[in-house]
């Protein structure tokens, strides 16, 4: 698809998987917001993109704040006239520890992102995407293997993602009659800042720890470049793009 004049939101942009997806549909010749809670790597990553003559806009945003949420597609809005591609890439973990020794805080902070903040960023998509003309779009969640199975000491983090695909399917069947799709992407082990612990050991199932084979992030990028790239006709509903060899098929 010839992505000319196409605007693509990504949530998340400053770092990891959100930076390397904003790069590669900057790639494809689309134009790029970037939104985060940190305004200088999103301001880096749009000065880099204006060297290389891409277009990105960096726009600061707490999806956990329905006012800076409202005012971030409102920007776009007005700027644009219209969003074709959503990423609700941003999102947040909690510690590995007993249920009952998890601060409530550390609870909160998951639901507030993973849950919240997908659905405050779906609504406002879902809104922009029934105005706009010609109507329609792509919302794209990013999900995890934690949506279809936990790790030990992760009950925040996966019911969030269990939580995003009821999001997604149920924006998959209420955006039908408006040209809107939804997608999930579900990621197992990329290579990024924050999991770069897990290749010295992680906490397996049967009570060890051990290291876990990682793949390199830019493939879970390119994954969703192709599902961006698709016309509104088809869809990739969910995929599962994760380290091949890392526990999650099979047992232990």
């Amino acid at each position: 698809m010839n992505a000319s004049r196409k605007i693509a939101l990504v949530t998340g942009a400053g770092s990891g998987v959100g930076r390397l997806t904003a790069l590669a549909l900057l790639d494809d010749g689309w134009t790029v917001v970037l939104a985060g809670r940190r305004p200088e790597p999103l301001q880096t990553l749009a000065a880099e993109a204006a060297e290389r003559g891409q277009h990105a806009v960096a726009m600061p945003t707490d999806v956990t704040d329905p006012g800076s949420v409202q005012a971030l597609f409102d920007n776009i809005e007005s700027e644009f006239g219209r969003v074709d591609v959503v990423f609700n890439n941003a999102g947040v973990n909690a510690p590995a520890v007993p249920m009952d020794e998890l601060p409530l805080d550390k609870w909160f902070n998951v639901i507030n992102t993973n849950v919240t903040g997908v659905f405050l960023c779906a609504r406002a998509a879902f809104g922009l995407m029934r105005r706009q003309s010609p109507q329609g779009g792509r919302i794209i969640n990013n999900g995890s293997i934690s949506a279809h199975t936990p790790r030990p000491f992760t009950a925040p983090y996966t019911a969030s993602k269990h939580a995003v695909t009821g999001i997604t399917k149920a924006l998959a069947l209420d955006g039908r009659a408006y040209n809107i799709v939804a997608s999930q992407i579900d990621i197992g082990n990329a290579l990024t800042e924050l999991s770069e612990r897990m290749t010295r050991g992680v906490l397996q199932a049967n009570g060890t720890t051990a290291p876990e084979p990682m793949m390199d992030a830019k493939h879970v990028a390119n994954a969703v470049r192709h599902m961006a790239s698709l016309p509104l006709e088809a869809n990739v509903l969910t995929m599962t793009v994760m380290a091949s060899n890392m526990p999650f098929v099979g047992r232990g």
